[in-house]
């Protein structure tokens, strides 16, 4: 499914809308060059939990765990990891049965972490701010849960 995204507001409201629909044990990946939109997202994402205070770019401290809201959020950024092994390092897994796990950069790297999880490509237009994203599920309930977004999509 892709969406358009015009605004970096609708890349948040997007994520907001996601945030709303995620469940425990749920992992999102985000792909995407420098300033697709990938932390915008998880922004969205955690104003659609309810957590508490900023979430920011955790590329420095690699993952930061927000709570307060419905769910705690996981906010990872992989961009500086190489390997599997880095990624497993972390100990993502003993936090992701009760929250939901977000990792920027993750692609290729953290898809072993769950049976399912939702990959998030986002890409700007070269010529403008726009943006679009393609939302790709594997496995699990992610296409039912993901059909009432109510978003303007096309396949």
């Amino acid at each position: 499914m892709k969406v358009e995204l015009p605004e970096v507001a609708d890349t948040r409201e997007l994520g907001r809308r996601l945030g709303q629909l995620v469940r425990a044990g749920d992992l999102v990946v985000l792909a995407g060059p420098l300033g697709a939109g990938k932390t915008v997202l998880a922004q969205g994402i955690g104003a659609g939990l309810g957590v508490r205070g900023p979430v920011t770019s955790p590329t420095f401290v690699l993952a930061r765990v927000h709570r307060g809201g419905r769910l705690p959020l996981v906010h990872v950024d992989a961009y500086r990891l190489g390997s599997v092994e880095e990624v497993d390092d972390l100990d993502l897994d003993a936090d992701l049965g009760s929250s939901v796990t977000v990792v920027e950069w993750g692609s290729g790297l953290v898809e072993q972490l769950t049976d399912a999880h939702l990959l998030v490509r986002l890409a700007r237009s070269p010529d403008s701010e726009d943006r679009e994203a393609t939302l790709e599920p594997s496995g699990g309930t992610w296409a039912a849960r993901l059909a009432p977004l109510g978003v303007s999509a096309r396949s």
